[in-house]
């Protein structure tokens, strides 16, 4: 699934053809995705300018005077700005026609993705009851203390928790663990303080290096302009389980939590 900094680069690359124009028509291929698209779509971007391009948490939100479509890329989905009307594929499902003859293009091979309404002044459920953004001055060590009292989850599974913090995944939070030093299996209740500082500052750059290097490009991931991502191949811990710690040298040892995968360095994480 694409996380936060693939969702993010997809922001950045559809905005500056998004921002200002005026949708002309909603092409619907299909009714439903992962749950049905509403009506309230196409009624309530035809028509309308779209005045900004934004994300919370891996959602994607275009906005209207009327509300906001909100848009998440599921598995496999992809945004693409195209001129003209090229021929679409068995699951290019939407279409949202620009006044300028562009289309934003909407694909999705496993319909996992979906295209929902927010009306203007509300808060999608899919949204509600989220915790702050990352990159945000609001996320902090401070933040990640107060929250972890008294919980005995680990603090992998408790930073991939979305009330606590958005859009940090399997990925990020394996590779932001490993920079602050941090066993992903140690109790959340358990770290102090000053290891949560460096733990959020490390999700911090993490994040945003991998924001500017386009993402992670797993599976079917492909930045808007087609492009892959590049920060895989720069990866310390993910997806390298018995290989070589590229710190140390010691095997990365692997363990499931919280039904997910675990990759760790048993010398520089503790």
């Amino acid at each position: 699934m694409p996380e936060l900094p693939e969702v993010e680069t997809t922001r950045r690359g559809i905005a500056p053809h998004l921002l200002g124009r005026t949708v002309r028509e909603v092409v619907l291929r299909r009714h439903d995705l992962r749950w049905p698209i509403p009506d309230a779509v196409p009624r309530g971007l035809n028509g309308a300018s779209i005045t900004d391009v934004r994300r919370r948490a891996k959602y994607l939100l275009l906005d209207v005077d009327g509300g906001s479509a909100l848009l998440h890329l599921g598995m496999s989905g992809s945004l693409r700005v195209l001129d003209g009307d090229p021929p679409p594929g068995p699951h290019d499902h939407v279409d949202i026609v620009l006044d300028d003859g562009r289309r934003l293009r909407f694909r999705d091979p496993r319909r996992f993705g979906c295209l929902l309404w927010q009306p203007a002044g509300e808060v999608h459920s899919l949204l509600a009851g989220l915790g702050p953004e990352p990159l945000s001055e609001s996320f902090d060590g401070e933040w990640l203390h107060r929250l972890s009292r008294g919980r005995s989850a680990s603090v992998k599974a408790f930073l991939m928790d979305q009330a606590v913090v958005v859009g940090v995944g399997n990925i990020y939070a394996a590779e932001a663990l490993f920079q602050a030093g941090i066993d992903p299996r140690r109790a959340a209740g358990k770290v102090s303080l000053a290891r949560y500082r460096q733990l959020a500052d490390a999700v911090k750059q993490i994040l945003g290096y991998a924001i500017k290097r386009g993402g992670t490009t797993l599976r079917d991931f492909l930045s808007p302009d087609g492009a892959p991502g590049y920060f895989e191949q720069e990866l310390q811990v993910y997806g390298r389980e018995g290989e070589a710690c590229k710190v140390c040298g010691a095997a990365l040892k692997s363990a499931r939590l919280g039904q997910r995968a675990s990759v760790w360095c048993p010398r520089c994480q503790r």
